[in-house]
């Protein structure tokens, strides 16, 4: 690694995270608006722009297919994967993909829709003009002068975390320039590469030798007191502070719950994450509108499940568990079996990749989540939540509250059939598993508003049809 007096000082529009998503979103959309045009555009030329196309050929909804096309990118908006030019390429085209099927059964269901040709233009000319914005941003917004230069202060285990999660992303999301620490022994060490460069009393000459423009205070213990004020000094001259749990939770998208005490809780959950009634109102309606629909593919659907697990399997179609709710009131649930009737012989266990318990047909379900459906009930009932921390039985909730901080705060809200942990994280098996689960769901609890809820839910229609469920 080079010496951080050897890297050039960088000027210039140093970005966040959530201003890069921001400028992704804006950029698409008005790929999306150009898209339009031009669809609208080619389209017009087979009726030699008669003055009748716009009000008899082209319907109102059509107008609004920018906005569906972001949606159907929501996939392609976490800023330390968009440069990756073939998670890019795949992402673009499956949404445009998706949006053929999507417009496909739309098309055979509603009798007189006479907009193929336009939605077929438009699906092809926003495909081709995101994936060259994209390629711009790449180019333009990934470059390191627009990276922010961060300075974290405190070399011990909340720093190591800190670097850690730094590491895991590529791109970087910023560029660090070290470390300072009051410890006399760590200062002129490395850590991982990166340098102790002096002690916290000595910050402000440190951020003006390297070009400093963050602080991140990553102190896990008691901070000495010529350090903080070297800390209030610095952020009196313009320099951005930072605490380490909010930077982890901007990278990773979860809480560090090994970092966190309780005042943290009380904070995060008692003062600042309590939902609004305008959101509890809206999310309810949500549940019961999503629910319905749910119940009524469950009915389409169920012959066809039944028949496959009784054909291989036997009876009963359905199982039931007792499942822990909000505030930890219990409530039955239902699925469709997808196990043999003996899976738990020899006691409670969690489900593993190639559990030897799932049948063939069992297996599919799980893949397409075909499985969960019967819990939409349980949503109407009002019981669950669509989005929310997933359902654990009694059993496993008393056993991870004793081993995992926090763990029991993920009660604080209904459990869900989809979550944030749930399109973050694949299935858990041990302990270590789940606490990096319960990191999201302490996320989602802290942030959670009905844009993400609505952004839940699109990307697990996105796992429904990649077949990603186990």
């Amino acid at each position: 690694m080079n010496e951080p007096n050897s890297v050039p000082r960088f000027s210039g529009w140093q970005m966040r995270t959530r201003e890069r998503r921001a400028i992704l979103v804006l950029g698409d959309l008005i790929m999306g608006y150009l898209a339009l045009s031009g669809a609208l555009y080619l389209w017009s030329l087979r009726d030699a722009w008669a003055l009748t196309f716009f009000s008899e050929r082209v319907e109102t909804w059509f107008y609004f297919l920018p906005l569906a096309w972001i949606l159907l990118l929501v996939n392609l908006y976490d800023p330390h994967r968009v440069n990756n030019l073939g998670v890019t390429l795949r992402g673009i085209l499956a949404s445009a993909l998706l949006g053929l099927v999507l417009y496909a059964f739309a098309y055979f269901l509603v009798e007189g829709n006479q907009t193929r040709i336009g939605v077929g233009l438009f699906l092809a000319l926003a495909a081709v003009l995101t994936l060259l914005w994209r390629l711009l941003y790449i180019r333009i917004f990934t470059a390191p002068a627009l990276m922010r230069r961060v300075l974290v202060l405190g070399a011990g285990r909340a720093g190591e975390t800190l670097l850690e999660a730094y590491h895991s992303l590529n791109p970087r999301p910023f560029y660090l320039v070290g470390f300072v620490d009051d410890d006399p022994e760590k200062i002129g060490r490395q850590l991982y590469g990166y340098p102790i460069l002096a002690a916290g009393v000595d910050l402000w000459q440190v951020v003006e030798r390297y070009g400093v423009s963050e602080l991140i205070i990553a102190v896990s213990g008691e901070m000495q007191g010529r350090t903080f004020q070297a800390v209030l000094d610095a952020q009196e001259r313009g320099l951005d502070v930072t605490p380490m749990t909010n930077v982890y939770e901007e990278l990773m998208g979860r809480v560090p719950i090994h970092h966190l005490e309780s005042e943290w809780l009380i904070r995060s959950f008692v003062i600042e994450a309590r939902a609004s009634m305008f959101y509890e109102a809206a999310k309810r309606l949500l549940d019961i509108a999503f629910s319905l629909v749910g119940l009524v593919a469950l009915a389409v659907m169920y012959p066809f499940v039944a028949v496959g697990i009784l054909l291989e399997s036997g009876r009963p179609v359905f199982y039931h568990q007792i499942r822990l709710g909000k505030g930890g009131r219990p409530y039955r649930v239902a699925k469709f079996r997808t196990m043999r009737q003996d899976a738990e012989k020899d006691g409670v266990r969690l489900t593993v990749e190639n559990d030897e318990r799932v049948t063939r047909f069992g297996s599919f379900l799980r893949r397409a989540h075909l499985d969960e459906f019967p819990q939409f009930w349980n949503v109407l009932k009002g019981e669950m939540s669509i989005v929310g921390p997933r359902a654990e039985r009694p059993e496993w909730v008393a056993q991870f509250e004793k081993q995992i901080p926090f763990y029991r705060a993920r009660l604080l809200v209904k459990p869900g059939i989809t979550g944030w942990a749930q399109v973050n994280y694949a299935y858990y098996v041990t302990v270590e598993e789940m606490a990096v689960k319960l990191e999201y769901d302490l996320y989602y609890i802290k942030h959670r508003s009905l844009l993400m809820d609505l952004a839940i839910i699109l990307r697990t229609i996105w796992q429904v049809f990649g077949m990603r469920g186990r």
